[in-house]
């Protein structure tokens, strides 16, 4: 290894432009097939007739950003493997959104999740959670398109903004030319071009050490293999708890109530599929979270003597694994091309989700209930909107350099918008006493709760013996190092919530300072502080009095567990579930839910 700089080679770059090629003609075939679509719902949702394995492929795609493949290996490499947990709160998350959100967003087939809100609660309410939306959704994907290109600029010489306008330009196209349709397949081309960047990385790295037990061993010698950690100190910033509820509440605020994801399982052919659709989505997560593990555990035990961002060789963490692509491919001329192809597939994928995802709330929340347009010109306006929005979104890139961190800048935009969300829809699902008072003021406070606590974290960050961050040497560097930065502290034995002023007593208040909980547990506090308010509130105001439309509620025939209890009680051929016969609600007219189609109400499972 050295400290010189590496740069692309034509082979590389030729690699880059055929993976964007290949992902624009995906679209464009896509565009070109769909180009007599009549409307704009065929548009935004993929007409209905999406099947379980594509959608859940672009589930995946959509999940796997640029922040997940540079940011999520760099975390393993500075706080262990323990990340791994994540893959539990992928479970939870997915169980959680196919019984309670999925079968009420497809019975009522609404083409923006924040329709619900209206329906359920109030206007207000309905306009709150759309800007809400629309904040996460700007700031994410500002990060998303720059953070990459900014990591390939510094390790590679990549053009900075070269990369994020072909980013920007390649998904515009083919999302204002296709809709939901041409994002949905691209995303299934790129998801295979991901995981091909980092099977490189992991190959290439297991041939050089002779083997995965080599990376493992390393891995053990510097405390990487940190699994058993069972801290309940909710300021620890990753332990078995925060990892698993965290987890747990980020990813059902995105599954469950995230316009992308929803739009997704929205748009197959059947409830059937949704669900398949959602299951089959958890073991590419899992695959996912394993490839970050493993490009994790390959960094530490190429760099363990040596640690390219304490020797200044790096800027940031982010950086790390295009050092180590440019370290050990740079002889296979290709290959590093082939890796940063899959990082900007990976950007590609969430870019496309998130313009296309704008244009639909859009649409269905601004335009269509105020002007009474024809179809022909709704569906031109929705691919202007998807135009309009992507050049948005390379505005957007120039606000994410202030961001910090990738991986966690986006846990914590996802916890302070998320969480609120999460514990509104829930209560609009699952309590049919929760008012439009109650529901608005929830909101209203479990974001103010949310912000509080970010705002915490990033005045007064946690100390080092609560993030813990695993010693890295420079001692095997064979180059000057230009810093002696360390940023290692010796673990206590017994964490506190508190720290205190060295040298000062403990008992002095002046000398105690408050920190932020991880930021994986934002989510929790937004989410626990909406329902809470919510439902007190709404039992304050007459809650109790309120009628709900059954089907804006979850119903017990409704989820997949009660059938196969009913099934078991019954025995597997004995007795009758109704499955596949229509709810006796169904004859229920509510005209507020326009689209309400009889013939793709919860009828299976």
């Amino acid at each position: 290894m050295s400290g010189d700089a590496h740069l692309l080679v034509a082979a590389d770059y030729v690699v880059f432009a055929v993976v964007l090629l290949l992902s624009a003609a995906v679209g464009f075939y896509y565009a070109w097939r769909s180009r007599k679509q009549g409307n704009s719902r065929d548009f935004l949702t993929g007409g209905r007739k999406l099947n379980a394995l594509a959608v859940s492929m672009s589930l995946t795609a959509s999940y796997m950003s640029s922040v997940t493949v540079l940011s999520n290996p760099a975390e393993v490499y500075r706080y262990g493997a323990i990340f791994g947990y994540l893959s539990i709160s992928y479970v939870i998350a997915v169980v959680y959104t196919s019984e309670v959100f999925l079968p009420v967003f497809y019975r009522l087939a609404i083409n923006s999740t924040y329709e619900y809100l209206e329906l359920r609660f109030s206007r207000a309410t309905r306009l709150l959670g759309m800007l809400i939306f629309f904040f996460n959704v700007l700031l994410y994907t500002g990060l998303v398109i720059y953070a990459p290109a900014l990591a390939l600029n510094q390790v590679t010489g990549m053009n900075l903004w070269g990369g994020i306008i072909s980013t920007a330009t390649v998904c515009t196209l083919y999302c204002a030319l296709g809709g939901l349709k041409a994002v949905v397949w691209t995303d299934v081309v790129q998801i295979g071009i991901m995981f091909a960047g980092y099977m490189s990385v992991i190959i290439k790295s297991v041939i050089l050490k002779g083997g995965i037990s080599t990376i493992l061993s390393d891995a053990q010698e510097g405390g990487r293999i940190n699994f058993v950690d069972f801290d309940i100190n909710p300021l620890r910033r990753h332990t078995f708890w925060t990892l698993v509820i965290g987890g747990a509440f980020t990813w059902s605020s995105i599954y469950g109530t995230y316009q992308p994801q929803v739009q997704r399982y929205n748009s197959c052919k059947s409830i059937k599929h949704a669900r398949l659709a959602l299951f089959i989505n958890v073991l590419g997560l899992a695959c996912t979270l394993t490839s970050s593990v493993i490009s994790g555990l390959c960094l530490y035990s190429f760099y363990k003597n040596c640690d390219p961002w304490k020797a200044g060789q790096v800027s940031s963490p982010d950086q790390l694994l295009p050092y180590l692509v440019m370290d050990i491919l740079a002889d296979h001329q290709g290959l590093p091309g082939l890796f940063f192809a899959a990082v900007y597939s990976a950007s590609l994928s969430t870019v496309s989700t998130s313009i296309n995802a704008m244009a639909a709330v859009t649409m269905e929340d601004l335009i269509k209930p105020r002007i009474k347009l024809s179809e022909k010109k709704l569906l031109l306006i929705s691919k202007g909107l998807s135009l309009f929005f992507g050049i948005v979104c390379v505005a957007m890139a120039g606000l994410a350099s202030l961001m910090g961190h990738m991986m966690q800048a986006v846990s914590i935009i996802w916890g302070v918008t998320g969480g609120p969300l999460l514990g509104l829809f829930s209560l609009g699902v699952l309590c049919p006493f929760v008012n439009s008072k109650g529901g608005l003021c929830g909101l209203v406070t479990g974001l103010a709760a949310a912000v509080s606590v970010s705002i915490i974290g990033m005045i007064s960050p946690s100390p080092p013996e609560m993030t813990r961050p695993l010693f890295l040497s420079t001692e095997g560097c064979n180059f000057t190092t230009g810093s002696s930065f360390n940023w290692t502290t010796p673990l206590p034995t017994e964490p506190s919530l508190f720290t205190t002023t060295p040298g000062q007593n403990t008992d002095d208040i002046h000398a105690v300072q408050w920190h932020s909980p991880s930021y994986l547990y934002f989510c929790v506090i937004g989410g626990l502080t909406s329902v809470i308010v919510g439902i007190i509130i709404s039992l304050l105001t007459g809650g109790l009095r309120e009628t709900v439309d059954p089907r804006l509620m979850l119903m017990k025939e409704d989820t997949l567990s009660y059938h196969l209890f009913k099934r078991v009680k019954d025995g597997v051929m004995g007795g009758t579930d109704n499955v596949g016969q229509p709810n006796k609600e169904d004859g229920i007219n509510k005209p507020a839910v326009g689209k309400f189609d009889n013939n793709t109400r919860v009828s299976s499972f």
